[in-house]
């Protein structure tokens, strides 16, 4: 898939690190606010073997209050501008807005993570003018209220027709297939046994023909199966990554690169040895 400055091969899943450039994330809120921060742990993360950055200036956790797009701006597209010229992987920009897709592109990002699926007002249209490939997502409702009682009579099939939808709005405003990805929006207005049909369910969501992109690091989920902690959620969260990839992902979206890139080497080396034996 081409990012832009960077192609990102997608022939064996892949780890995309997070680096969250805001005060009230869930997991590492505050931790990266400043340009320095953020560029170390970009870098760390590329060291342990990312193979693309996740930047994001929104929280979108459950209960998070949305930022003017000023702040997401002010957040966001300094840390992009410095990265860009010194990494050698693409750098994913989690934004709904029109302007700081407009903008991280233009500082050298390599792709949109749209939480939102391209539906704010001008999402569409400038995400279709960056040319470059695109996050679509899945969730119910807005941050602030998707977890006040979501309902489904069938998650993972009303998942895969939201996802399908949205899919259609792109080739229509002129984005091309080959340029979108696909999220099912792990804990965006999801219960534990919506996300654990979800997980199970993935290779459906595969048959819609676009890359498969997963979070699942550290989320409440994993708290709720292990009883730990948000950052004591390594193990449950690796494990969660490998499920995900034996059931089609493409890209894992983690906190914990090192651990999860060792994790997928040895899914891939049996995956080899099946596929010589």
């Amino acid at each position: 898939m081409n990012c832009g400055r960077h192609d990102l091969d997608l022939a064996w899943p892949r780890v995309m690190g997070i680096v969250n450039v805001t005060p009230d994330s869930f997991s590492d809120g505050g931790a990266f606010t400043s340009l320095d921060a953020a560029r170390a742990q970009a870098l760390r993360l590329v060291a342990e073997g990312a193979a693309i950055i996740d930047i994001g200036g929104e929280s979108t956790r459950p209960g998070a209050a949305a930022v003017t797009v000023e702040e997401e701006l002010e957040r966001v597209i300094p840390v992009v501008a410095s990265l860009a010229p010194i990494l050698d992987v693409p750098i994913s920009v989690d934004t709904s807005s029109p302007a700081v897709m407009t903008a991280a592109a233009e500082a050298g990002a390599g792709l949109i993570n749209d939480v939102r699926a391209l539906r704010r007002p001008g999402a569409l249209a400038a995400a279709a003018a960056t040319g470059l490939p695109v996050c679509l997502m899945h969730m119910l409702d807005e941050p602030a209220t998707m977890q006040q009682a979501p309902a489904y009579e069938d998650v993972v099939g009303e998942v895969s027709a939201f996802l399908a939808e949205r899919m259609a709005r792109c080739l229509d405003t002129g984005i091309a297939h080959e340029r979108l990805l696909v999220d099912p929006g792990f804990g965006f207005g999801k219960d534990l046994s919506h996300n654990l049909r979800l997980l199970d369910g993935l290779p459906r969501l595969v048959e819609l023909g676009a890359p498969l992109l997963v979070g699942l690091s550290r989320k409440s989920m994993i708290g709720a199966l292990t009883g730990r902690a948000v950052q004591e959620r390594l193990a449950g969260s690796v494990a969660a990554a490998v499920l995900a990839v034996e059931r089609g992902a493409r890209i894992v979206r983690v906190h914990d690169v090192g651990a999860t890139v060792e994790a997928l080497q040895v899914v891939r080396a049996l995956h080899d040895h099946r596929a010589a034996a």
